[in-house]
């Protein structure tokens, strides 16, 4: 699912490809005063041998031998190169081109962030700036969703318990015993969710905080 920003006034969508945050140039690209294409910005050297260094971070696949070509010619007054045939030849992952509602050419944010220079130095700080207010609302909203998630577990939890209670201990129990069937009925349940009692699942994940429920709301 798509979402989008805006940046001075410019809507940009972002998309997640592989848990990854690509931003849309070709959205960015509207906040340009005058004609200027990607093309013009991939056939710098400086915007080359940037991407190769990424490239060289993040991806093992990468093509070098066709990088070397494509920054040996890099600059040249006569030289061009389309995404398209950047990614193609050099197996890159950091720029994509897609087709669709969200169409266009994305860059990795690390690079979108970079184009954004290329706009102006203004547009770069408020693209980022708008960005991780972005990220910090969804970061708010998931940890609004866990609390009431874990409150739910609590309830629902609770409401086991009083029913164990109430049907299947007997009077003449003590305490130690109480305790003891409680304990062998939530370890029912949890076999049943999660495929092992809560010992087992504490040995297995000993540096983990809080519980077997409490993880498995985290997933």
């Amino acid at each position: 699912m798509g979402k989008k920003i805006e940046v001075l006034g410019t809507e940009i969508s972002i998309i997640s490809i592989k848990n990854e945050e690509y931003i849309s140039i070709t959205d960015m690209l509207k906040a340009k005063d005058g004609d200027f294409f990607i093309s013009d910005w991939l056939r710098n050297r400086n915007t080359v041998e940037f991407l190769g260094i990424w490239e060289h971070l993040n991806n093992p696949d990468f093509n070098y031998g066709e990088y070397a070509t494509i920054r040996s010619k890099a600059g040249l007054h006569n030289y061009k190169i389309s995404v398209k045939e950047w990614v193609e030849k050099t197996n890159a992952m950091g720029l994509k081109a897609t087709a669709g509602r969200y169409g266009g050419t994305y860059a990795h944010k690390d690079i979108a962030f970079e184009f954004g220079m290329w706009i102006s130095a203004e547009f770069k700080i408020y693209l980022i700036k708008e960005f991780h207010r972005l990220k910090a609302e969804e970061s708010k909203r998931l940890d609004s969703a866990w609390s009431f998630q874990r409150t739910l577990s609590k309830i629902n939890y609770r409401i086991h318990t009083d029913a164990i209670k109430a049907n299947l201990i007997p009077e003449a129990l003590n305490n130690v015993q109480i305790n003891f069937v409680y304990a062998s009925e939530a370890d029912l349940l949890n076999m049943a969710l999660f495929g092992m009692t809560a010992g087992t699942w504490r040995k297995a994940f000993p540096n983990e905080k809080g519980n077997i429920r409490d993880h498995s709301r985290r997933k």
